[in-house]
């Protein structure tokens, strides 16, 4: 599995799940201070979609916007895969923020968390990508250990960004 397979994930060398945490590009970005880095979705915030790709555009320096994106791959039905982007913001699997350094030099927090509340069933949403349903049908211990982990995962990094966002005001 590549360092980018979320935890939990069955992928062609890693049948059993994978055990680790993705890496964390747009957390890694934003630790060098003047990259422009935002996280959007287009089914759960068009909106805050549009923001990011115009500060971006504005931000005089490097820039990075990571898009959730279903694949056929995942078993989803490509009709709604709009429907699917809402889902993974809406159950915490998928944060959505944006990082505009420019913010830092007006006395503002350049981070900015668009998520809202969480109100779909994380592990639910799990379920309905193949990559997660192929663990639970084959090895359902592993797997409600390993989704449990990952919804604990994403709620502490979650956690993290909205103190980060706190301490970046200072």
């Amino acid at each position: 599995a590549s360092k980018a397979t979320p935890k939990g994930a069955t992928a062609r060398f890693v049948s059993a799940g994978k055990r680790k945490n993705k890496k964390n590009l747009a957390l890694m970005a934003m630790t060098y201070g003047h990259v422009y880095v935002a996280q959007v979705s287009l089914g759960a915030n068009k909106q805050q979609l549009l923001n990011a790709f115009i500060e971006a555009e504005q931000y005089n320096g490097p820039s990075l916007i990571i898009a959730y994106s279903p694949c056929i791959e995942h078993g989803v039905d490509m009709g709604l895969s709009v429907e699917e982007e809402k889902r993974a913001v809406e159950c915490g699997y998928w944060h959505l923020f944006r990082f505009n350094p420019v913010l830092k030099k007006e006395g503002k927090s350049p981070l900015l968390l668009d998520s809202k509340n969480i109100t779909v069933d994380y592990q639910d949403f799990l379920m309905g990508e193949n990559r997660f349903a192929a663990l639970k049908k084959a090895q359902p211990h592993i797997a409600e250990e390993l989704f449990s982990q990952a919804e604990q995962d994403s709620r502490q990094l979650l956690n993290l960004y909205q103190k980060l966002s706190e301490i970046l005001k200072e």
